[in-house]
């Protein structure tokens, strides 16, 4: 982002059954700036503990940046082991904006309230 704006696509393809909601949708290209750069997969909705850990870690954070550290079991074939890594978070207000309920967008708002949005992220179903 200390290039400029970033602009995040996820897209997933329109399936036959035309009653699922735009979230629910299990697979995901993802596009940074126009380029593909990777698959995206739901995991379902439910927050494992790691997941609920980060939220506690992060909750006071209103906005801003910063890295967590965090430690993942690996299972080596010598017996098994910890490995530390570190965790990436971003947190600020975001507007959501709603298309069709086959688009939507969602852009942070920078909080000086000087220019555009700085990171803008869209989901699309194709």
């Amino acid at each position: 982002m200390s290039s400029g704006l970033v602009r995040i696509a996820l897209e997933c393809e329109k399936r036959h059954r035309s009653g699922t909601k735009l979230f629910h949708e299990p697979k995901w290209t993802m596009y940074c700036n126009g380029r593909k750069c990777g698959y995206a997969v739901s995991r379902g909705g439910a927050c494992k503990e790691s997941d609920w850990r980060v939220l506690n870690t992060v909750y006071r954070v209103t906005v801003g940046a910063g890295v967590i550290p965090t430690a993942k079991s690996i299972d080596y074939a010598s017996g098994g082991g910890k490995e530390l890594g570190e965790l990436l978070y971003m947190r600020g207000r975001f507007e959501r904006v709603v298309g069709t309920r086959d688009s939507e967008a969602f852009y942070m708002m920078n909080p000086d309230k000087n220019g555009g949005p700085e990171l803008s992220i869209f989901l699309l179903r194709i």
